[in-house]
């Protein structure tokens, strides 16, 4: 195998982990339902009767004030709430303190926050129009507009965990983590930080943000079967997924245990059809992210796909990745999250993060649930119903966004 060429003083590790998701609020729930094949697709006709769809993953039974004050929790809308809650098991497992004069080896001004997210406040933002639109108030809350801006997790992880270095959000769609993910990467290796926690989140089931995706006639009205010849659309998620990032020199020294390297993450633009998926943006994302791992084809192990389920996405998604593997197609596995998690969007890409870590971790690669018969049309190896036990040494994980955003991230055993 050809090795990375970047120094091993900037190898950047992960050393924590939380989520938020339809599988449940803590990585010890999520790794067991997703190494397990269990599917949170399900009858969503109890939070919403009024779709042509009837089913989704949303989160459940999830209460913001056992982890987070009442007091700050009133001040978040639950895309916030989900990063927060996330955070903190984050940093928990990294070994690290929510007290800045902590003897923790972290100092405060070096600890940065970059989270994605694709709508934002979506459910503030609904719930305030109702109130000035629907039922006839002249005023909304004084905290919507900081409710509803796309950094608003940011901000908030910042204030939980005293972070006071580089602190922001970006926003790709459903690219919108793995670009987070790039941001904090250039922040370790620029020195800008020596630790940055990094999220992805988005809370989905406001009622016109499900009419909007309705619309689109994108959405499946049983369940999600990504490269399935059956397969009938994408099922909507939601939840947060977190990571804590550091230089690998950083996180011995004050003996965190690393959990996998991040090799860099590749991007490209289709600079086209803004919901049309292009095999050729796919391709230059997964090759840009080898090329900068110093990687070729062959290294890799495994892939966590972008695997929406609809028919377009997984057609393309398979041609790019037949192009970058070549002859080896027939033989790198790969599985889509999505089937069982639904699409996440801005959070979609941190789930596919864990479940590939998950994957590192336990020598197991994650399944693709749902699938009933191969697509000729998708000849890729995709690995069905079951996780397969195998040893896990590269994996890359792609997030391809509408508007033409593609950024796979190369992640490798620690």
């Amino acid at each position: 195998m050809v090795q990375p060429s970047t120094p091993p003083q900037h190898d950047i590790v992960i050393t924590g982990r939380g989520v938020v998701s339809a599988f449940g609020h803590n990585i010890s729930a999520f790794e067991e339902k997703i190494f397990g094949a269990a599917c949170a697709i399900a009858s969503i006709e109890d939070l919403n009767d009024q779709l042509l769809f009837k089913t989704g993953a949303p989160v459940r039974d999830f209460d913001p004030n056992q982890s987070i004050n009442p007091r700050e929790c009133r001040m978040m809308d639950p895309f916030s709430q989900f990063a927060v809650h996330g955070a903190l098991d984050a940093l928990k497992e990294a070994g690290l303190s929510l007290d800045e004069d902590a003897d923790d080896g972290m100092d405060r001004s070096r600890l940065g926050v970059v989270t994605g997210s694709a709508c934002g406040g979506i459910s503030t933002l609904e719930t305030q129009y109702s109130r000035l639109y629907l039922k006839g108030s002249r005023k909304v809350s004084p905290m919507t507009v900081p409710m509803v801006m796309g950094s608003g997790p940011a901000s908030h992880i910042a204030k939980a965990a005293n972070a006071r270095g580089p602190v922001f959000g970006v926003t790709s769609a459903c690219a919108s983590f793995n670009h987070a993910l790039n941001s904090a990467l250039s922040l370790l290796k620029e020195g800008a930080a020596d630790v940055v926690i990094c999220c992805g989140t988005d809370a989905n089931f406001a009622h016109g943000n499900l009419k909007a995706w309705e619309a689109l006639h994108a959405v499946s009205p049983d369940t999600c079967r990504p490269f399935s010849i059956d397969r009938k659309g994408l099922s909507m998620g939601e939840g947060a997924g977190v990571i804590v990032l550091e230089r690998l020199d950083h996180a011995l020294a004050r003996k965190a245990k690393p959990l996998a390297k991040v090799l860099g993450v590749g991007m490209s633009s289709d600079a086209g059809n803004l919901v049309a998926p292009d095999a050729q943006g796919m391709y230059g994302a997964m090759n840009n992210a080898l090329r900068i791992a110093d990687l070729s084809p062959s290294d890799i192990d495994y892939i966590n796909a972008h695997g929406t389920g609809t028919k377009a996405n997984d057609q393309t998604e398979s041609e790019a990745v037949c192009k970058l593997l070549g002859k080896q197609n027939d033989a790198t596995p790969l599985s889509s999250t999505k089937s069982q998690l639904g699409h996440a969007l801005g959070a979609s890409g941190a789930f596919e993060m864990l479940a590939t870590i998950g994957g590192i971790l336990r020598e197991t690669m994650p399944p693709t649930v749902n699938f009933t018969q191969a697509d000729p049309e998708c000849p890729v190896n995709v690995i069905a119903n079951t996780a397969q036990p195998a040893k896990i040494n590269i994996a890359l994980s792609n997030s391809f966004a509408f508007g033409g955003l593609n950024a796979s991230a190369v992640i490798q055993k620690a």
